[in-house]
């Protein structure tokens, strides 16, 4: 018994009217996150920056006027500097510990974990069970000046009998490793763990050595997360102030200190708002340099 003949169903062409009906499905998924990021940033910074420009001569009980006083910028620069340029090295000085460190810890629980993978994930993530004030605050206790860290160190003769940790650019820089240090692994092993283990044997298979192999192979696909790492990691550190606060001195203090301390304390809106957008600028035009500089313009 033979069957008869097939049938062969050529695809229907799709209409150019339902292309974009479809593209128009799209752009209205745009639309939560759109409203989102218009009510909760891009209106509080339109507000923001009129605030910058109001009369710096004004008071809290009085209330400010707007006068367009651009110069409250050049003051704000001109006063602050020097927290400008700590908050900067700092945060850089923690990022690098921090990618220091994080990479290597990534790297062995994306290539080396095996079934201990999970587990290890939820110790990088545990920190963030607490709150972030605590987790600084129990670093008081660890870098004490009868504390073990400042016992062990003076031991082994790292510090003179009378040297301290507590109040110190160490401690506000080790508050700053802790508190980020998820930040920069888990973008890292995201990455790490996409790679493919065949390339990596390829290489070795090619007589790569396991240094080259990591070089040629493991880091540069891994740079995505090197650099979403390190900008999640260098941005919130720049404008933090809870580790200077707790950590530190008034000498160890960072920009966020100041803008806090305008906004709460002095209630000097304009040159709080001033800071604030300074250091929003310097840090976004930071960004494009470095992210153009890694070679890494898709992550924008």
């Amino acid at each position: 018994m033979t069957s008869g003949p097939t049938m062969v169903t050529e695809p229907r062409p799709v209409v150019d009217g339902e292309t974009s009906k479809r593209r128009g499905w799209g752009w209205l998924l745009l639309i939560p996150g759109m409203l989102w990021l218009a009510v909760f940033f891009l209106f509080p910074t339109v507000q923001l920056f009129f605030t910058s420009l109001y009369d710096p001569s004004g008071s809290y009980e009085q209330g400010y006027s707007m006068t367009w006083h651009f110069a409250n910028y050049v003051d704000a620069v001109k006063d602050t500097w020097e927290l400008f340029l700590r908050s900067f090295v700092y945060a850089g000085i923690a990022t690098l510990v921090c990618l220091t460190l994080g990479y290597p810890l990534a790297y062995a629980i994306a290539f080396k974990a095996g079934r201990w993978k999970h587990f290890m994930l939820v110790l990088v993530i545990a920190p963030f069970f607490t709150s972030f004030l605590l987790r600084t605050l129990s670093w008081r206790t660890i870098l004490a000046d009868q504390g073990p860290v400042v016992d062990f160190l003076q031991t082994i003769l790292l510090l003179p009998e009378d040297g301290r940790l507590l109040a110190t650019p160490v401690a506000v820089i080790a508050g700053l490793v802790y508190n980020f240090m998820p930040f920069m692994t888990l973008p890292i092993y995201a990455s790490l763990d996409k790679v493919d283990h065949r390339l990596v044997e390829a290489a070795g298979d090619l007589y790569a050595s396991p240094f080259t192999g990591f070089r040629k192979v493991t880091l540069p696909l891994s740079m995505p997360g090197v650099v979403s790492g390190t900008l999640l990691t260098f941005i919130p550190a720049s404008g933090d102030y809870i580790n200077a606060e707790l950590l530190g001195t008034p000498n160890q203090y960072m920009v966020g200190n100041r803008i806090q301390s305008a906004f709460l304390t002095e209630h000097n809106y304009p040159l709080a708002a001033s800071l604030s957008l300074i250091l929003m600028a310097v840090v976004v035009v930071m960004v494009i340099a470095y992210v153009r500089r890694a070679g890494t313009e898709d992550l924008l």
